[in-house]
């Protein structure tokens, strides 16, 4: 990485951390870009020109929390399905305390600044239904079929919706304030039972991509 590089993501850290600073403190709603700018002490516009809006400056590393499950199904090792690869990639990030899953009690702060806040709690919803949008065309890429064929989508909103289901579980455990290693306990041992129930139906995709059972 060259110094210009260096330098901007320097500045792109020093702005989400200030931010999330003031969100946590203040709450969202009532901090300004403004206000983070002069926290950080850079212009206004140096602000927008990383992060368009507020909401991007709270969900800093949403490009990469979208992008996820796409790549772990684009990138899997040959002879593992879609399903075996979400879920060895979500029991890898409990297990490493993956910063984006919230498994942390200084987290707590983050979730319930969202809790407080419409605009975030909608932008939320806005990432979660992008990465399936995302997950859904890597499947339909793998399976080759036709563009209208709505069965990637719906299989990627099973995984998709488990993934998101277990993240939740994590936020309202360190939010209620339980032990790390109690939610990482709980929530594994649901992602494993849960995942095994989608695998039973979908390790045969993209071979059943037609729609029909596997094994029929």
């Amino acid at each position: 990485m060259g110094l210009r590089e260096e330098k901007k993501r320097q500045t792109r850290t020093l702005l989400a951390d200030t931010a999330t600073a003031l969100f946590a403190e203040h709450g969202f709603e009532r901090v300004t870009v403004a206000e983070v700018a002069r926290a950080a002490g850079v212009a206004v516009n140096t602000v927008f020109n990383y992060f368009p809006t507020k909401e991007d400056l709270f969900f800093d590393r949403q490009d990469e929390v979208v992008g996820r499950l796409a790549l772990v199904v684009r990138e899997r090792p040959a002879g593992t399905s879609p399903v075996e690869a979400v879920r060895a990639e979500l029991l890898a990030g409990l297990d490493a305390g993956e910063p984006t899953y919230g498994l942390d009690p200084r987290a707590a702060a983050f979730w319930r600044t969202v809790t407080d806040s419409p605009a975030l709690r909608a932008r939320l919803l806005d990432l979660g239904e992008r990465a399936e949008e995302a997950l859904a065309a890597a499947l339909a890429e793998e399976a080759g079929g036709a563009a209208e064929d709505p069965l990637p989508r719906v299989l990627a909103g099973a995984l998709a919706g488990a993934h998101r289901a277990a993240l939740a579980e994590v936020r309202r455990g360190m939010v209620a304030g339980e032990p790390v290693d109690a939610v990482r306990e709980r929530v594994t041992a649901a992602v494993t039972a849960g995942f095994d129930l989608l695998a039973a139906g979908l390790a045969g995709w993209p071979a059943n991509a037609e729609g029909r059972p596997v094994g029929g």
